[in-house]
């Protein structure tokens, strides 16, 4: 057989036609590309305005997009616009010498009686009288509105509202100026970037008005200023006086989250701007990615809009996200931005599983319902069949054939915890053991469950399937043992709570310091019960909810009472004051505990420390940090004018001799180390003297990391009526044959300088890098 030789390559006439039978064949999907509308964000440089315009407006207007595609327009803490383009206008638009960035507009998520007591406050003395519980300062809340009848929001003996206030009661559905007052003394809502994201506001869930169909925000908002309240509780639980951190602060609202559609970075960036021209002192905002990725600052409108507000004295407190025990989750990485972890406090809701064998495994719960009273149930575990959804209890993949009249166990995670329950309750199960994966360890949350049912950590989920492996007849009950209080050790970091390093700056420690986030009782809206389930018919004035969604809003009250009672504080000194006086013990007098592995936390998961406003109102020192530093700053991390004017929105004038990131005067320090056999780095820090005039502290260094040495000159700090400003030199140098990083990839040590009375105590972070 004579051999046949096949041309690999197909003739020049043949490749022409396929190449352009491919492209005709996607050149529709590619224009269908092009033509698809979606939000844009558009920096500009305002400076830059043709003198023909009359206002921003109609220049926007003229040269970069139809008056009917305009979403928002920003003139505060920003520059701008956001607009409905297509890929190809923007395209077209980002050549355009005026334009300095175009950012995609993004979807955000939530970070979703006894706590004011747990941080530090008592009636009648300390931060609370001496700042008169902060009733000259307006906190500024972004969330999802606000229940604005609860008896948390009364203005019962409010003196005038600050007549520095500028802000507006807005009207819509369900919601007038008259539901204003002079304790709620402002409302908006921000819809736009919403909808024109194609996500409508569904009016049979949701108000088009401040006014809060979720539940978030009127928890938020109480949390951080809510008035006392007697005779509080959620079902009975946590009864007692429901009060805020700074309970006659002012509190105006900004809607930019809408229920079961997140929160869009163009509402978010519109409430920024009219928030600073309203007037606010603090703003508090439980909102970040939770992706786990970290945009630039120059991509991140939540970290331009945060800048142009602290740049202009206001306090921006935010969530670091639930994405722990993971490390590098932390989110809101923005050094202008006080970022807050969540731990708990001394007070729980502790239930117990009791198995056929007589075992007692210990959980949480805040069921409410009518009790199991001891009867014994058939248990059964659903992921035994090896099916993921059934072993996560998802909707519909119960067999009721299975899971009637059975408690049955359900794996946490992928679905809401309280969903689980419903899927339980629906398919004819009579309670619900929820058990924690390797993931989650043994941190618990309480929740509102619909049928009765109890949170158990790994271990106990482990301990309950073997016992239904091993028995033939495997059977449970619940028992509710209701509020306990005088709980130790706390606090201990919650194990939902995003942990550092910092994936953006490593040179900069996040979380700042965390605060209460673990079933936190505030107010409630009415629009949904406590479960935040649809099928909820129960309503319930307060509600308790765990998250670094809660803690956030404590740092927000202690923010407007330390704002209050110094007023010439800057943000910077306010969270200073903040981390270097925040506690590192709990209440046995031991290291916090790291509620996921009940081993030692470290300042990767709680940053400084644990607030404690009984010693952030006399500090002694603080670390300040003004706008240029942050601008030094920026251009130490190789942001050139441009990408830093999209930030700050003035052109910067960088050092010719480059900085360095560490050298930003925050009040810790980490030190980024190549790997070689011995290397150092060098800290300069300004402090400022905010206690007696004439004092003089002295230095001492804690560090448990063999192969690490720090040292510090001067190692004394005198004050007086002339110098209130003084510098140090810090410098950590190790020796890499002998430095075991350990399991966080990093070994901690302390700072602190005291003058007998006041300790100022900053983290020290000691961590290697490949050099790239």
């Amino acid at each position: 057989m004579a051999n046949i030789m096949v041309n690999a390559t197909p003739p020049p006439t043949l490749l022409s036609c396929t190449f352009l039978f491919i492209l005709f064949s996607f050149l529709p999907q590619i224009i269908a590309q092009d033509q698809v509308s979606k939000t844009f964000i558009l920096r500009i440089d305002s400076g830059s305005k043709p003198s023909v315009f009359p206002t921003h407006y109609h220049w926007y207007t003229s040269e970069f997009a139809e008056p009917t595609r305009i979403v928002h327009l920003y003139d505060t803490v920003f520059h701008g616009f956001s607009a409905v383009l297509t890929h190809q206008q923007v395209a077209s638009l980002g050549q355009h010498p005026s334009v300095l960035a175009v950012l995609e507009d993004r979807r955000r998520q939530l970070h979703t009686t006894r706590s004011p007591q747990f941080v530090g406050l008592r009636n009648q003395r300390g931060l609370w009288s001496e700042t008169d519980y902060g009733s000259d300062v307006i906190i500024g809340v972004f969330d999802t509105g606000i229940w604005p009848e609860r008896r948390s929001f009364s203005d019962s003996n409010l003196g005038p509202i600050p007549r520095r206030w500028k802000g507006v009661c807005e009207t819509g559905f369900k919601f007038s100026p008259s539901n204003c007052n002079r304790k709620l003394i402002g409302a908006r809502f921000f819809s736009r970037g919403h909808e024109a994201s194609g996500a409508s506001v569904n009016d049979t869930v949701e108000f088009r008005s401040p006014r809060d169909a979720d539940g978030h925000g009127t928890h938020t908002a109480s949390t951080a200023a809510g008035r006392y309240v007697f005779e509080a509780s959620m079902a009975g639980y946590a009864h007692g006086v429901a009060k805020g951190v700074a309970p006659k602060a002012r509190l105006a609202m900004y809607k930019v989250c809408w229920k079961n559609s997140g929160c869009f970075d163009s509402d978010i960036l519109a409430a920024f701007d009219a928030a600073v021209a309203d007037g606010v002192d603090v703003i508090s905002m439980s909102i970040g990615g939770g992706d786990g990725i970290a945009s630039p600052y120059y991509l991140d409108p939540i970290a331009i809009g945060s800048y142009g507000a602290v740049s202009r004295g206001v306090f921006v407190s935010s969530s670091g996200g639930n994405d722990g025990p993971s490390g590098m989750s932390v989110t809101n990485l923005a050094p202008w931005l006080t970022t807050v972890g969540a731990g708990t406090i001394d007070r729980d809701f502790p239930a117990e599983v009791i198995l056929g064998n007589g075992r007692r495994l210990s959980g949480v719960s805040l069921y409410s319902g009518v009790p199991l009273k001891g009867k014994m149930y058939p248990l059964v575990y659903p992921g035994k069949s090896g099916v993921l959804t059934d072993s996560l209890c998802m909707e519909n993949s119960l067999d009721p054939e299975l899971v009637k009249g059975k408690i049955v166990v359900c794996d946490r995670g992928s679905s809401p915890r309280v969903a689980k329950g419903l899927v339980v309750k629906k398919a004819g199960g009579v309670g619900m053991i929820l058990a924690n994966g390797i993931s989650n360890g043994e941190g618990l949350v309480g929740d509102a469950h619909l049928l009765p049912a109890c949170a158990l950590g790994a271990n106990g989920g482990d301990e309950i399937k073997a016992y239904i492996s091993s028995s033939a007849n495997p059977k449970a009950t619940i028992d509710f043992k209701g509020t306990v209080v005088g709980i130790k050790p706390a606090p201990v970091v919650a194990s939902f709570s995003a942990r550092g390093p910092n994936g953006l700056s490593a040179e900069i420690l996040k979380p700042d310091l965390t605060a209460p986030g673990v079933n936190i009782l505030a107010a409630w809206t009415h629009a949904v019960g406590p479960s935040g389930l649809d099928s909820d018919t129960r309503r319930t004035e307060f509600n308790i909810l765990s998250g670094t969604s809660m803690a956030c809003p404590h740092v927000s009250g202690a923010a407007a009472l330390l704002k209050s009672a110094h007023p010439d504080w800057s943000p910077a000194a306010v969270r200073s004051a903040m981390m270097t006086t925040a506690t590192v013990l709990d209440n046995t007098n031991r290291p916090m505990i790291d509620q996921a592995t009940g081993n030692g936390s470290t300042p990767y998961d709680f940053g400084a420390g644990h607030l404690n406003l009984a010693l952030a109102m006399d500090p002694g020192l603080v670390y300040d940090i003004t706008n240029d530093d942050y601008l030094t700053f920026l251009c130490a991390i190789g942001y050139g004018p441009r990408l830093i004017q999209v930030i700050t929105r003035s052109p910067p004038n960088c050092p010719r001799r480059t900085p360095l990131p560490e050298n930003l005067n925050y009040p810790s320090f980490v030190a980024v180390l190549p790997v070689s056999s011995s290397s150092s780095k060098t800290f300069f820090r300004t402090v400022t003297n905010v206690g007696a005039p004439n004092s003089v502290y002295r230095v001492r260094v804690e560090s448990q990391a063999e192969g690490v040495m720090v040292t510090v000159r001067p190692s004394r700090l005198v004050f007086s009526e002339a110098v209130k400003k003084r510098s140090f030199v810090v410098t950590v140098t190790a020796d890499a044959r002998n430095l075991e990083l350990g399991q966080a990839g990093a070994v901690f040590g302390s700072l602190s300088w005291t003058d007998g009375k006041h300790v100022v105590r900053s983290p020290i972070v000691v961590t290697q890098v490949q050099p790239l």
